[in-house]
């Protein structure tokens, strides 16, 4: 099985290195297909892994070779593939290879398509990286890895401002979290000796609850970040400006997804701590309804779908955080096929609109694009949870569970949402796809997507509608590591109640964005109806004005403070003095350099005169040194 690890692990590595081979030539196929073949490999070594741990219950841990040892820090290339790893793993590797083979008829004719495979590739060998890994050191290099590269995948389009503007608030807003997340780590290894999960949550057992307690803060910082979660999460919204399989794979796969996932394996360390587990819960119910509401009014259909991500990541940590973590790890599968396809379903609609991105501007285009109509329609069905489709079985055991832990508020938060999700995902397909074909009002001919781009999809479409019927074979096998903490009502005819509850409210919020949407009245928005003009949806619109405090009062500040420090510090005083310094060498070597004129009676006049120097210097420390004691008893009679 080691031997598949490794093929698992640098399928990927090696698919980035061969499209980086041709990243300065013209767009070439092969360096698109190659990686795609590379990934699927990599799928396929770890679908053998999974059967593997399912068939004997094994987990495989190799050490590749040491990384560091001094003193007593040991850290080695360390990989394990558990119930919880390889579960991450099937997503990544399944996910990236839908994505990579979609990509190649996406970015078919982009100048940037040989960069593009090298990028992604790279991308996916950092996640398999961070969750492989067998410590935290590993985790951090592999979480370091997934920040760079989304760096250089949602900036991707460098010739656009709005790219590169994204891509680095991306980046530093992730390097904010991650100095708490280094700090998490350092008291992890000053506490308990060991940066090894094993050793590490072994130790921790024996720890004070407030040093316990400092680390689940700092760790949970970094999941903050990579995560995106409030206050934290403004550059999730903003890192549409990629191309649209990034968006795909960082919202599904990769990159979001880590902060849960660092939750779930750090599980032994948070059940001794259920105080920040009850905070990780009540943030990400906020975090759940606070998106929601913000995808209700935008006309972005990326920035929706992106907004949903970032609502469903709350249903993720609210089940962390009370503890049911294979609950969050279910989600995070589910959550996964469906929003891939909603991202890829709204590449194709980008591609036969020529990039328009407001569906306002749309309208009936489901006569000429059946097939991704059915494809979105059906991942926004499994987003919303309507039964029997994935998100109906990896959501309402969220809802539940915070309903029998007695967390009711944060369940009734989370009902409202969901609510609110059937309706913003159903307002985009209605808009998208139904009502009169507003867009022959701006010249558009809309067409579907190349087939093999839509054969690439289906396999997300098959587990967007059937991932839900493998939960109690999932929960079999991932309890062998996780808490087997199960939730169920004590009274049965409740539990039916609050399900068929939900779904009617689920399909009443659905029939009203239909019923809202989906008519031949829908104009084209320009800021003059009674709603736009409301305060609700200027709220909502701007974001909470969240981006807008940012840039006034912490980014405008900290710009003109270093303008303050550039110009009067660093131009007037550091430059000055060193500037000043290499003038006065300057102007002693242009003064003394005609002693350097290569005639011979001049240099033995130099000569002398340096002997005379130098026997003159001899001669006063001579004295000096016979009269010392004179010389200090007059000194000391002068106070010196």
């Amino acid at each position: 099985m080691e031997l598949y690890l490794y093929i698992a692990l640098f399928s990927p590595l090696v698919g980035s290195m061969f499209a980086a081979l041709y990243g300065a030539k013209p767009r070439t196929k092969i360096a698109g297909v190659v990686p795609s073949a590379l990934l699927i490999t990599s799928l396929i070594a770890s679908t053998i892994l999974l059967a593997h741990i399912l068939s004997t219950g094994e987990i495989v841990h190799v050490e590749m070779m040491t990384w560091m040892a001094t003193g007593n820090l040991y850290i080695p290339f360390g990989f394990i593939v558990d119930q919880v790893s390889v579960t991450m793993m099937m997503v990544v590797t399944l996910v990236s290879s839908v994505v990579h083979v979609y990509a190649i008829g996406y970015m078919d004719h982009d100048k940037g398509f040989n960069r593009f495979f090298s990028w992604l590739s790279a991308f996916v060998f950092s996640m398999l990286i961070l969750v492989m890994s067998d410590n935290f050191a590993g985790l951090f290099i592999g979480w370091e890895g997934v920040g760079l590269c989304s760096w250089g995948l949602i900036g991707f389009w460098y010739h656009k401002e709005s790219a590169t503007w994204a891509a680095n608030e991306a980046f530093i807003m992730n390097r904010i979290a991650d100095l708490g997340m280094l700090i998490g780590i350092f008291l992890v290894y000053w506490n308990t000796g060991t940066l090894q999960y094993e050793g590490a949550f072994a130790a921790m057992q024996n720890l004070d609850t407030e040093i316990l307690t400092w680390m689940g803060i700092f760790l949970f910082i970094g999941a903050m970040g990579k995560s995106a979660q409030f206050p934290l999460h403004t550059w999730l919204a903003d890192a549409m400006e990629g191309p649209t399989p990034v968006s795909a794979l960082i919202h599904a796969a990769t990159m979001v997804t880590a902060g849960v996932y660092l939750v779930v394996r750090s599980n032994e360390l948070y059940a001794l701590i259920p105080d920040v587990g009850v905070f990780i819960a009540s943030l990400g119910a906020f975090v759940a309804m606070f998106a929601a509401s913000m995808a209700l009014v935008n006309r972005d259909i990326k920035r929706v779908i992106a907004y949903s991500t970032l609502s469903q990541l709350g249903y993720m940590f609210v089940a962390a955080g009370l503890g049911a973590y294979w609950v969050a790890l279910f989600h995070l599968m589910a959550h996964a096929f469906f929003k891939a396809l909603l991202f890829l379903g709204a590449g194709n609609v980008m591609h036969a609109m020529d990039s328009e991105l407001d569906p306002f501007k749309m309208g009936g285009l489901g006569k000429t694009m059946k097939a991704s109509m059915v494809m979105m329609t059906l991942a926004s069905v499994a987003l919303a949870g309507i039964f029997p489709l994935a998100g109906f079985f990896s959501k309402d055991i969220i809802i539940e569970a915070a309903f029998v832990e007695h967390h009711f508020i944060i369940y009734t938060v989370l009902l409202l949402t969901a609510g609110l999700t059937a309706f913003y995902s159903f307002r985009i397909i209605a808009l998208i796809f139904h009502g009169e074909e507003r867009y022959k009002l701006f010249g558009f001919h809309p067409h579907e997507a190349y087939k093999f781009m839509l054969v690439a999809m289906s396999p997300l479409l098959i587990l967007a509608v059937i991932a839900g019927s493998l939960k109690m074979t999932y929960f079999e096998m991932v309890t062998a590591v996780l808490p087997a903490t199960e939730y169920h009502l004590h009274s049965v005819t409740t539990y039916w109640i609050m399900t068929i509850g939900t779904q009617i409210f689920v399909i009443l919020a659905i029939l009203y964005a239909y019923k809202k949407y989906a008519n031949s009245s829908i104009k084209v928005p320009d800021g003059t109806s009674k709603m736009e003009k409301s305060f609700v949806y200027k709220l909502l619109i701007n974001q909470y004005y969240i981006p807008y405090s940012y840039e006034q009062y912490l980014i405008r500040p900290y710009r003109e403070l270093s303008t303050i420090f550039w110009k009067q510090i660093d131009m007037k005083i550091v430059d000055a003095s060193v500037d000043g310094i290499a003038g006065i060498i300057y102007g002693t070597g242009e003064k003394t350099r005609a002693m350097q004129s290569g005639n011979l009676s001049t240099m033995l006049k130099w000569m002398v005169l340096g002997l005379v120097i130098l026997l003159s210097l001899a001669v006063v420390f001579g004295l000096a040194a016979r009269h010392f004691d004179e010389i200090k008893v007059i000194l000391s009679g002068l106070g010196v």
